[in-house]
């Protein structure tokens, strides 16, 4: 199941939208520290890489997945791919394809997130269940 946004913000528009209203310029630094925040509930360690220069283009993200698999993505705006097997380190070699969003390429690497976003959606719509609306 691919989900576009994690269940807190599912009345609130994406970082892409306020982008296209503003006609602004996205900066993937901007966009990486984003797309940590979104999903660092759903993974062991998630954080934008101090060790490889990133900018207005490209951003690299070190993500540590609940099975303990380390990987470092490339954010561009062709979107999100493995570019490593470890954290801050770019394989060259490796051909991974691209993922829209981070939510689809973690279900893709981890049935640990997948499972804890399915949770956080349940208690999301059990604590609006008992609220009434």
């Amino acid at each position: 199941m691919e989900v576009d946004c994690k269940p807190e913000d599912l009345s609130k528009c994406s970082y892409d939208e306020r982008c296209v209203e503003l006609g602004e310029v996205k900066d993937m630094r901007l966009e990486a520290e984003a797309v940590v925040n979104d999903v660092l509930f759903a993974v062991s360690d998630m954080h934008v890489s101090h060790n490889l220069s990133s900018g207005l283009d490209v951003a690299y993200i070190n993500v540590e997945t609940r099975e303990g698999n380390r990987y470092c993505l490339e954010l561009t705006e062709a979107g999100l791919r493995v570019v490593g097997h470890t954290f801050d380190k770019v394989n060259d070699g490796l051909s991974s394809q691209y993922h829209e969003t981070v939510y689809s390429l973690l279900d893709s690497l981890s049935p640990g997130y997948r499972e804890a976003f399915g949770n956080a959606l349940l208690q999301r719509l059990e604590r609006l269940k008992q609220n009434g609306q």
